[in-house]
Formats: C-alpha cells, sequence, structure tokens
C-alpha cells in the first residue's frame, strides 16, 4: 500500500519545478494544475502562487488548452461540439474561451467527420427498418455530442 501513497511536496520552489514540467508534458488547465498541486498536499496560497507563476511563465494558457483540447477531441475522437463544450466545462475552463475553441474546428471538415462517424455506424447496425435505423444513427451522433439538426440534416441526405 505505501507504493501508492503520493510524497507530499512542501517546498513550494520543488512544486513549481514539478508543476512546470506537469505542464511542459502536455496542455493543462488551470483545475487540472490545482488538482495536481492540491493532490501534492500544498496550502492553497502555494497553490494560487504556483498557478500565477505558470501563467506569468506561459507554462499555463487557459485559452492554448481550450483550443489544444477542441482539436484532439476532435481530430482523434471525432467528438462533437457538444461533447467537446461539456469536457472543457468539466474541467473549469470560461464560456468564452470554449467558444473561441470550437471556432477552431472547420465547417465543411466537422460535417464531413460527421457523414463518417454515421457512415461508419451504419456499418454496423443490423436493424431493417429505415426509420429505427435512422434513430439509432441518430441517437448515436447525439451520444458523440454532435447537434441534433446537423445530424437530422446530414441523415436526410445519405441513405442507409
Amino acid at each position: 500500500m505505501d507504493s501508492l501513497k503520493i510524497n507530499k511536496i512542501t517546498d513550494e520552489k520543488i512544486a513549481l519545478e514539478k508543476a512546470a514540467n506537469y505542464c511542459a508534458y502536455q496542455e493543462r488547465s488551470q483545475q487540472e494544475v490545482r488538482d495536481k498541486l492540491y493532490e501534492w498536499g500544498l496550502w492553497a496560497s502555494a497553490v494560487e502562487n504556483i498557478i500565477s507563476q505558470l501563467i506569468g511563465d506561459n507554462f499555463l494558457n487557459e485559452e492554448r488548452f481550450a483550443k489544444a483540447y477542441a482539436i484532439g477531441k476532435f481530430k482523434q475522437k471525432a467528438w462533437g461540439k457538444n461533447k467537446i463544450a461539456q469536457g472543457l466545462k468539466f474541467k473549469r475552463v470560461p464560456d468564452v474561451l470554449i467558444k473561441k475553441a470550437l471556432k477552431e474546428i472547420a465547417d465543411d471538415e466537422y460535417l464531413l467527420t460527421l457523414q463518417k462517424v454515421l457512415t461508419k455506424k451504419a456499418n454496423t447496425i443490423v436493424e431493417k427498418d429505415s426509420f429505427k435505423r435512422k434513430y439509432k444513427l441518430h441517437q448515436y451522433a447525439l451520444s458523440r455530442g454532435y447537434e441534433g439538426d446537423l445530424v437530422g440534416d446530414v441523415l436526410s441526405e445519405l441513405v442507409y
């Protein structure tokens, strides 16, 4: 059990160095870093000092994180904008930055990805009734975070 115990860090300079490495590895939200610092056992004042220094040294940038997250989830996992926005809200990214991040996704690429997602899923559905088939595809796309009206438009254009 001792090997699972996280070493507590009491020195703010050591914590700053570790946090900088944590941020340099990949883009992080302020909340992720804050949670990690608390996990390391630091006090609230030290946590906020370190967050401020990381922002000042450009290790931490909420807008850069939001854009990287949005593009990454879209390109890697083919998530829709609703699911991406939900993920960013969960990481406590401000709404204004969520909107900016979602604008990074090109509309034509978004539509093309939705069509690919639906086509791939359609190939796995064995349902013969076209109404039920479309319903299943619609629900699937909604669960992936795509907007209902857009899904409806794409489904009406494509024949499944």
